[in-house]
């Protein structure tokens, strides 16, 4: 058992940096009777460390959506340096999430409060590449891209990405949002949706598995599905069911029926979380 009265026993906030493949998972967050990532990081915790606290994520990934750089903070009292911590938490963690830096973090760090930018990824892979051949999507990129059968326009999927940048209101693109719906003022004036999209673009990667499009949006901040329904709406107008120019029509109408699909959880990555210099 820790003794709290050691002085090297004093209570300490952590930062993680974890990686994972949200394909078996429901989400980033808690749920009764679901594996999540967040109950799986605590029993590991609890396991090594003989203390469980409830890390608090970046934010709350969906089910099946991955990871490359997701950040989870929390308070140990145990003395333990990072490097055991990292190591002995990563052999008792499935295969599937796996921590890729662990460190000592200021008290005021929080994972998701304390950050300023987040940057997501999402791959599609083309069944159908301009001038190549056509071919199914391989089996070992399936659960990691949304594998389109159609033809599409990279240059009419940039068209559109460029309309997300500046700060906007961006309801039409989230779903119903419970952080929205919880964040009520005192006169009862829900949260706003406006977020800052910092970029947004498309590129076009080729490999020997075959031709990937790759989304990358790097914002203030994402609501609910916004990622994937921005990435819906621009595949509607890569394939010529929409216009880009339709874009900020739809932006300023502030209802969901006015954009396009919800693209699958499959192709979209958490690729990095950006903190401030004094909170971390």
């Amino acid at each position: 058992m820790t003794d709290l009265t050691h002085p090297a026993s004093r209570i300490r906030n952590w930062k993680l940096t974890l990686a994972y493949d949200g394909t078996d998972f429901s989400g980033w967050q808690v749920q009764p009777g679901e594996r999540t990532i967040q109950g799986e990081l605590q029993a590991a915790l609890g396991r090594v460390i003989g203390e469980a606290p409830l890390p608090q994520g970046s934010g709350r990934t969906d089910a099946g959506v991955h990871a490359l750089g997701q950040a989870a903070s929390f308070a140990l009292a145990a003395p333990i340096p990072p490097g055991n911590l990292l190591y002995a938490v990563n052999r008792t963690l499935p295969d599937s999430i796996r921590i890729v830096e662990a460190r000592t973090a200021p008290d005021t760090f929080h994972a998701r409060h304390s950050a300023v930018a987040k940057t997501y990824e999402y791959r599609v892979f083309e069944e159908r590449p301009p001038g190549g051949a056509a071919g199914l999507c391989p089996p070992f990129l399936a659960r990691y891209v949304h594998a389109c059968a159609w033809p599409l326009d990279l240059e009419a999927l940039e068209a559109a990405a460029r309309h997300f940048v500046g700060e906007h209101d961006f309801l039409s693109f989230a779903a119903t949002d419970p952080d929205l719906a919880a964040r009520v003022s005192e006169v009862g004036v829900p949260a706003s949706a406006v977020r800052a999209i910092f970029s947004s673009h498309w590129q076009r990667r080729e490999s020997e598995s075959g031709s990937l499009l790759v989304y990358r949006v790097r914002g203030s901040g994402f609501l609910h599905h916004m990622v994937r329904n921005l990435v819906g709406t621009m595949l509607d107008a890569g394939r010529g069911y929409r216009l880009a120019d339709e874009i900020p029509a739809m932006i300023a109408a502030r209802a969901r029926s006015a954009a396009g699909p919800t693209a699958p959880a499959r192709g979209l990555f958490l690729h990095s979380v950006e903190y401030g210099g004094a909170d971390i």
